[in-house]
């Protein structure tokens, strides 16, 4: 580094606007500064590379002109390509989104083109957070968590309840789950300790029943879906996640009118409590969020296996 020598941008600049327009008086018009200036510059350039870049008087350039006219003019070419040194891109605020991996793939990605569409000026960053193992979550303006909150905060930002689903494919082995004691004696159950089966079965009236304690644990609520897309068991969903997945016959609600609240809640925290674009997404995702409540209150009502 000690045998570099950088020249400065203006000086550069002044350089190859002087070669392209031939004159000192339109170089200085196209830079708004003073012909003066375009000519202190250029001679501070050429005395920091040790030889002459124009003959003046006419000016034309050197042989060592024309060769560093080309490097110059691919260095600013490179500089002017990086998207922070537009001025249209310094004006976009960007937001860092931090979401637990199964909301964000479920929920927020499917609809951010619509927070697009109406917040073009925001430029969104999301993260992916696993608050199952304690690990901290990546700095943010917004965090979305699934845990237990004090919902007078306003934290809240669905009121999500769980109920068994299926694949197809599972139910076609199984003889029909008719009653919630078919499905304890003839169903696999997934499992996942994010989402106990142990609240429903008790809603359920199975007032015996156990947590079940066999078969493969899934520690992540999109891993459990996929699971039983799979035909691989049954497991206690919110539909809001598995919205894809029962749209699209993927799965089946197995008894819709009996679920109970899940476990933990999905939430919200605003650590830019001064952005105007952080408070404009909250304001978006919640009501995303309630929209996707009332669909699912709508299309709840469905028949059993």
């Amino acid at each position: 580094m000690d045998t570099l020598r950088f020249p400065s941008i203006d000086g550069l600049l002044a350089f190859e606007a002087t070669a392209r327009l031939g004159q000192l008086e339109r170089a200085a018009e196209e830079l708004h500064v003073s012909a003066s200036a375009v000519s202190k510059r250029l001679s501070a350039l050429e005395d920091l590379l040790g030889t002459p870049l124009f003959t003046r008087n006419p000016l034309v350039l050197t042989a060592a002109g024309k060769e560093y006219l080309e490097q110059v003019r691919q260095a600013l070419g490179l500089l002017a390509a990086m998207p922070l040194h537009r001025r249209e891109q310094q004006r976009r605020e960007r937001l860092r989104i931090c979401s637990p991996p199964t909301f964000a793939r479920q929920i927020l990605v499917p609809a951010l083109p619509a927070f697009n569409a109406l917040r073009p000026e925001l430029e969104l960053e999301l993260v992916l957070s696993t608050p199952y193992f304690d690990e901290s979550a990546p700095a943010a303006d917004v965090e979305i968590r699934n845990g237990r909150f004090d919902d007078r905060e306003g934290q809240v930002l669905m009121h999500d309840r769980v109920t068994p689903m299926a694949a197809p494919s599972l139910l076609a082995r199984l003889p029909p789950l008719a009653t919630p004691d078919d499905l304890l004696a003839h169903a696999p159950l997934l499992r996942t300790p994010l989402e106990p089966w142990l609240p429903w079965l008790r809603a359920a009236g199975l007032g015996e029943a156990q947590e079940p304690v066999e078969g493969n644990r899934y520690v992540d609520l999109g891993l459990t879906l996929e699971a039983a897309a799979c035909g691989h068991g049954v497991a206690l969903a919110r539909p809001s996640l598995a919205g894809p997945l029962l749209r699209s016959g993927a799965l089946r609600r197995l008894f819709p009118r009996i679920s109970v609240p899940a476990a933990k809640h999905y939430g919200l925290v605003r650590h830019a409590a001064d952005s105007a674009g952080a408070a404009h997404f909250e304001a978006w995702l919640r009501a995303h969020c309630r929209r996707l409540l009332l669909d699912d209150d709508d299309d709840g009502d469905g028949d059993g296996a």
